[in-house]
């Protein structure tokens, strides 16, 4: 009877046992998924995060090369392969020139912003398409990819101007989220008008940026929020953290590319230079450190070596 009775309790005590850790099973896996779509709209998203996602006129002052682009240039339109309107800015040089530059821009900007870039270019002969990024500005998207999705956005412009000019000279430029950008398109399937390949500051991949930011930001590691962010990512944007990496893209590529990072960025960490410069299999790849500049502001910490190096790249890889 005694043993029936210490039987029955232990039997009790083994079932509490599993309903609780069950239940903080259950709990861990809440969390966890809170936390992972907390980030991923914190992230991604512009409705959560307050990102500029729109632009009509007066909605913001615009000066100087800003203002330029958008009064000087028209407006272009592309459909996505999934479906979303892409706008852009096309401004074209007063004299028939076959060079092309598609200048992208970072995250939560817009394309008015590549203005000082673009006028740099436009003083080079270069005519201007500078496209907003799905879910920036007039361009159509739910979420922001990161420069993923938008890769093949880059694509698909290139091959307009292609179209519209089976002579053009295109170079792909981009700073911060718009050079990440350019690398990921790189490893696509690009038209032989893409010449060459300028990035300024885009990052390894989305996972390395994320795992410096969450730690920065919130002081999380990145086992397990980080692995949730991404699964979250993939099931409502299709596409994983991982999965979105410059550095992989950039080895499928043969484009010549110049890499360009501030010595003093800390928001995409310098060392991502590295890692791009060293990952990319082309045979032509230049890599320009500028000393003092933080992040995005390379071409302002020194702009006679910032643009003497990009226009010697250009003169080399263009007719």
């Amino acid at each position: 009877m005694i043993y029936l009775e210490q039987a029955v309790k232990k039997r009790r005590i083994r079932n509490i046992v599993i309903i609780v850790l069950a239940a903080l099973a259950v709990l861990a896996v809440c969390v966890l998924a809170f936390a992972g779509n907390y980030l991923f709209r914190f992230a991604l998203d512009p409705r959560f995060g307050g990102m500029v996602s729109s632009y009509e006129e007066g909605d913001m002052e615009l000066e100087g090369d800003s203002a330029w682009l958008d009064e000087a240039s028209e407006d272009w339109r592309l459909t996505s392969r999934d479906g979303l309107e892409l706008h852009a800015l096309y401004l074209a040089r007063p004299e028939a020139s076959h060079k092309y530059v598609v200048a992208c821009h970072g995250y939560g900007s817009i394309p008015q912003y590549m203005g000082r870039s673009a006028a740099r270019f436009y003083e080079m002969g270069f005519n201007i398409l500078a496209p907003a990024a799905r879910a920036h500005e007039l361009s159509e998207g739910r979420y922001v990819s990161m420069g993923w999705l938008e890769r093949l956005d880059i694509v698909d412009w290139a091959n307009a101007l292609a179209e519209r000019d089976p002579e053009a000279e295109i170079v792909l430029y981009g700073i911060s989220m718009g050079g990440a950008t350019v690398m990921m398109a790189s490893g696509e399937d690009l038209p032989a008008n893409v010449k060459c390949v300028v990035e300024d500051c885009g990052y390894s991949s989305v996972w390395d940026e994320f795992a410096g930011q969450l730690d920065e930001l919130f002081g999380l590691p990145t086992f397990p929020v980080l692995d949730a962010a991404s699964l979250v990512t993939q099931l409502r944007a299709g596409f994983g953290f991982k999965e979105a990496s410059a550095a992989e893209q950039l080895k499928k590529t043969s484009l010549p590319v110049l890499f360009i990072h501030g010595e003093d960025d800390t928001f995409v960490p310098y060392w991502m230079l590295d890692v791009v410069y060293d990952a990319c299999a082309s045979a032509d790849k230049e890599k320009l450190s500028v000393p003092g500049a933080a992040h995005g502001e390379a071409s302002w910490a020194d702009p006679e070596l910032y643009w003497s190096t990009v226009e010697a790249f250009l003169a080399k890889h263009m007719g």
